[in-house]
């Protein structure tokens, strides 16, 4: 092995060298290195404000908890978990969400009509949201849509069903998890 000595201006040049070749590897392998983004599996913290088309602000987390979810696990509704796929912790982005990829157009099958004398009283107002059980043991939530004479007109859709939706969305974090298994859409 030979050595050589370095003299003077030789010394200088040799470690102003060193350090480019040893920046130029840090930064191409920074490059190289993928940032971490929202793809099916991954454990993704959110912060969200949710707005009708008339400004309304429905819901928003902002200064409070985020909203965790898994991606691809169908735990938020269609169109936002679409829209976030790709997104980087620090990303931000505004979502809007037409119903069918939201809570569903309304449903006109979804009204029903029923006596009023199994409604409250105080509830035979029109939006009183009410509580009930289904045939089939689920809770359910009918708001009053309409009060007749004798009966009243309850709505079963989700209320939230047939608006267009904007969410303003920030991704707070990232995390790697599990890729779900047999997902169910929220509803």
């Amino acid at each position: 092995m030979n050595m050589y000595r370095l003299t003077g201006g030789g010394l200088l040049a040799f470690v102003v060298v060193l350090s480019v070749n040893v920046a130029c590897a840090q930064a191409q392998a920074q490059k190289g290195a993928s940032k971490m983004t929202v793809s099916e599996g991954k454990l993704v913290s959110l912060e969200y404000t949710l707005r009708l088309d008339d400004k309304t602000v429905v819901e928003s987390n902002v200064g409070g908890d985020p909203l965790k979810y898994t991606q691809g696990a169908h735990e938020l509704i269609v169109g936002l978990e679409k829209a976030l796929e790709g997104m980087a912790v620090g990303d931000k982005k505004t979502v809007t969400v037409p119903p069918a990829d939201g809570y569903g157009v309304v449903d006109p099958k979804a009204f029903q009509e029923v006596s009023k004398k199994l409604i409250p009283p105080d509830a035979l107002k029109v939006g009183a949201q009410l509580q009930g059980r289904g045939p089939d043991g689920r809770v359910l939530y009918p708001r009053v849509s309409e009060v007749k004479d004798e009966t009243v007109v309850l709505d079963f859709n989700h209320p939230l069903a047939g608006k267009t939706l904007t969410f303003d969305v920030k991704v707070l974090d990232i995390k790697d998890g599990a890729v779900p298994s047999n997902p169910k859409r929220p509803h």
